[in-house]
């Protein structure tokens, strides 16, 4: 038994429970189930599964969604299977992209691989209750002080409709105690202090986490509504299949295998950079691709391949670096420029049979060109499987203590007479800074209302602030990006730019592989200082500086 409406720091600056502490906080209370349902989003739910799956306990996957004209109007969504877990994450990417999205329209055509839960008594009497969303649909019965009331006005409508309800205890924080860490998260996330906050701000101060046994204490007398957390534990199986790589399909020519089609342009490259070739570089190469194939990473590398070779079509220059030197495939292939042979490097450093992660190959572009071949990576695999991959900006000691201050009220002139003295380190260091960094030995936060600031600043170690955009990750899927994560703007939303939800350490646990693109300053400074000692070789000349404009808005993203 669990309950299904539970909220981590991932409810970015509203939940304060961190993913490790709720299911350790499942593992204790006895449960075999643990759900996570965050505030229109699955930032960290990837993690979630697994690290739920590492603890011998299911992990129940879902997302709260509101309305984002009247965000009275709610409900979570559970998914039952794989099938509902890629609707989840369509639902999410239309919340977050699309601006006419109205939460009553998934309503109208329920998917019947989603568990439906409200306990918005207003959106369920704007709907039509067709006897195919009754199916699926829970009323969630919540019991505080507070809510008293309203559930009973919920159950009532739920059995005069014929509706199943399903017992709840919100949980947006871990412990009564925490009730200021929220407010405090709440104050930050509405550029407010705690003494501006009003009641409609905040969420029940009952809502922390309670245990199995609580639940079945507050609903003994209402035994279906016991029943249907049980049944919905039992009807809800993603399976991530954690370790097993998504690698994109590279488009072949007729009659090619994407073994078959590497050996080609590898061998041609060896051709290349090898007269006359030797013995030692052809076995070394069958190797290679032998290791390539039964890890079955030829389209990876087929892909990067592509990636490269269209650069020096356009005449742009660019660098493998990284492990990948030590490769005569990725030499041979144009990845990188130095001749593992010659310099004696060691395959077995960059990809062996031991090694379960995919091969990383660090591509750097000159920076006025490198965005002109991001563009070209979606026009070749298409919009709808391509993304950059987001970066999650998390609070550091100097940021919490800041924000924090500023919540209690201090203004910021007195707020940066100690700011300066702050090192770059962790928040969990705040109370201890004197002691560790000679910088800070000035600092003293013994008396209030600074020693109350620092507690709950050093608390905020780790908590997401906002999402941004990996310096050079992408990743490229076999099927409709949306089916493994969703997707959003990045945080100025005014450049048009899409953004996975999940950072790249879950979508590598995900399976789906990071290629990384990045945009190098040196090699524009490069490229111009040889087109001016080169005045007379045949080149192109330097592309202006000016911004590549992704047609998202035009695309065919699946929401």
């Amino acid at each position: 038994m669990t309950n299904y409406h539970s909220h981590s720091i991932y409810s970015i600056l509203q939940g304060t429970i961190k993913i490790d502490e709720l299911i350790s906080h499942a593992k204790k209370s006895g449960s075999s189930v643990v759900s996570l349902t965050d505030t229109n989003a699955m930032y960290g739910l990837i993690q979630f599964a697994k690290q739920a799956e590492e603890e011998n306990i299911k992990p129940i996957l879902g997302a709260l969604i509101d309305d984002p004209n009247d965000h009275h109007l709610n409900l979570i969504l559970l998914a039952k299977n794989n099938i509902g877990y890629a609707s989840l994450c369509k639902i999410i990417t239309a919340r977050k992209l699309k601006d006419d999205f109205k939460l009553t329209d998934i309503l109208k055509t329920p998917d019947e691989n989603l568990f439906i839960i409200t306990s918005s008594l207003e959106l369920l009497q704007q709907i039509d209750l067709h006897e195919k969303l009754k199916e699926n649909l829970f009323v969630e019965l919540i019991v505080t002080k507070k809510q008293k009331r309203k559930t009973r006005e919920l159950y009532e409508f739920a059995k005069a409709k014929g509706l199943q309800v399903v017992a709840s205890h919100p949980a947006y924080f871990k412990s009564p105690d925490d009730y200021l860490l929220h407010k405090v998260v709440t104050a930050i996330r509405l550029n407010s202090t705690l003494e501006s906050l009003n009641e409609e701000d905040l969420v029940d101060e009952e809502f922390h986490l309670t245990s199995p046994s609580q639940l079945k204490q507050t609903w003994r007398a209402l035994p279906d509504a016991l029943w249907n957390t049980e049944y919905i534990a039992q009807n809800c199986n993603v399976d991530f299949e954690f370790g097993k790589y998504k690698f994109p399909h590279f488009p072949l020519p007729p009659g090619e295998t994407p073994f078959s089609y590497l050996w080609k342009v590898t061998f041609n490259g060896l051709q290349e950079r090898y007269q006359p070739i030797t013995d030692k570089a052809v076995k070394r190469l069958q190797y290679e691709l032998e290791v390539i194939d039964e890890l079955g990473f030829c389209d990876y590398f087929l892909v990067v391949w592509d990636i490269v070779r269209e650069a020096r079509t356009r005449n742009m220059m660019s660098i493998g670096r990284g492990s990948a030197a030590n490769s005569l495939v990725a030499y041979c292939l144009g990845l990188t420029q130095v001749d593992p042979i010659k310099h004696n490097l060691y395959f077995e450093r960059f990809l062996n049979r031991g090694r379960t992660s995919p091969p990383d190959v660090d591509l750097d572009f000159s920076w006025k060109e490198r965005d002109e071949l991001v563009k070209y990576v979606y026009e070749k695999f298409g919009y709808d499987k391509v993304a950059m991959i987001s970066t999650t900006v998390t609070f550091r000691a100097r940021s919490a203590f800041r924000e924090t201050a500023k919540v209690f009220g201090i203004p910021d002139h007195e707020i940066s007479k100690y700011s300066k003295f702050i090192p770059w380190t962790s928040a969990y260091n705040l109370p201890h800074l004197a002691e560790k960094f000679p910088e800070a030995k000035s600092l003293q936060f013994d008396t209030e209302p600074w020693k109350s600031i620092i507690k709950i600043a050093s608390q905020l170690s780790g908590f997401p602030r906002h999402h941004s955009i990996h310096p050079g990750g992408i990743i490229i899927t076999q099927k409709p990006i949306t089916n493994y994560v969703a997707l959003e703007y990045a945080k100025n939303k005014g450049l048009g730019l899409i953004i996975t939800q999940p950072d790249m350490y879950p979508i590598e646990n995900m399976g789906l592989v990071k290629i990384d693109l990045l945009s190098q300053r040196s090699l524009g400074v490069l490229r111009d200082t040889l087109k001016r000692i080169n005045k007379n070789a045949k080149q192109v000349s330097v592309l202006q500086i000016k911004p590549v404009i992704f047609p998202f808005n035009n695309t065919n993203i699946e929401i």
